[in-house]
């Protein structure tokens, strides 16, 4: 299967501009792309103003993401603010060609810009399936969490999108190369560059790693560009039936 990774810059609280300079530089993605993903927030940038950017479900950004999913015929996934049931959710969404919807919300908001004071957290790790890969999706802060995304022999590709600092990029790179060579699983990590609303500068560093913790493509640092890469269930499964490591995994449950 081949995936892409949209490395972009985010003008800062501006939806519109945001889902239109996507929206083209999607048609850009390489000829076979099957899955794209965005970082962190693609259509706002890492805004502390749920107030006035969030959505309710199935609005502005969701529909977008079902139209360009349909018209381009590939799966979609990134997130972004959403607001339900009186709460505020740092919701990642995986659209399908055909419409079918999968949602995940940020487990581990991040307490230094206070996320955790302003949305809400997400409870439930969830994988699911787009053709033959399972797939485990995260958002940001998660990747320094490994007990939440450790891989129980249910999941073949670990995904994070992120709006992560310059200023921790060698945090960033470790942890996505980490969590492959523990969960002998591919890894996307999906960055953004550019300079945000408060003045922090993201590097990119946009990679796809595969089970040992090689570097399969990585964006270039600070611009704009499409990663993409194969990745193949078959090596996948070769390799984890050569190194059963997974066999040996602790058993453990996790509270809410």
């Amino acid at each position: 299967m081949k995936l892409t990774l949209l490395q972009s810059d985010i003008i800062w609280e501006n939806k519109t501009d945001n889902l239109s300079r996507l929206e083209s530089l999607i048609s850009g993605a390489p000829a076979g792309t099957e899955m794209i993903f965005f970082p962190e927030m693609f259509n706002t940038g890492f805004s502390m103003n749920p107030d006035n950017l969030s959505e309710p479900p199935g609005s502005l950004t969701t529909n977008w993401l079902l139209n360009v999913a349909a018209r381009f015929n590939v799966g979609l996934g990134g997130s972004f603010i959403v607001q339900e049931n009186g709460c505020y959710y740092n919701r990642w969404l995986f659209v399908s060609p055909d419409g079918t919807i999968r949602k995940y919300d940020k487990r581990h908001l991040f307490s230094p810009a206070n996320e955790n004071k302003l949305l809400c957290r997400g409870n439930e790790r969830i994988v699911f399936k787009f053709k033959e890969f399972r797939i485990c999706p995260t958002v940001c802060y998660d990747l320094r969490f490994p007990v939440w995304s450790r891989c129980r022999k249910d999941y073949d590709l670990l995904v994070n999108s992120a709006n992560w600092p310059q200023s921790r990029r060698d945090a960033w790179i470790t942890l996505l190369r980490a969590r492959a060579i523990e969960n002998q699983c591919y890894v996307a990590g999906i960055n953004r560059i550019g300079i945000d609303g408060t003045g922090i500068s993201y590097s990119g560093d946009s990679m796809i790693i595969g089970p040992k913790g090689e570097i399969i493509a990585s964006g270039e640092q600070g611009s704009e560009c499409l990663v993409s890469a194969d990745i193949s269930l078959e090596k996948l499964s070769e390799f984890r039936n050569r190194f059963p490591f997974l066999d040996d995994g602790d058993v453990f449950t996790m509270e809410s």
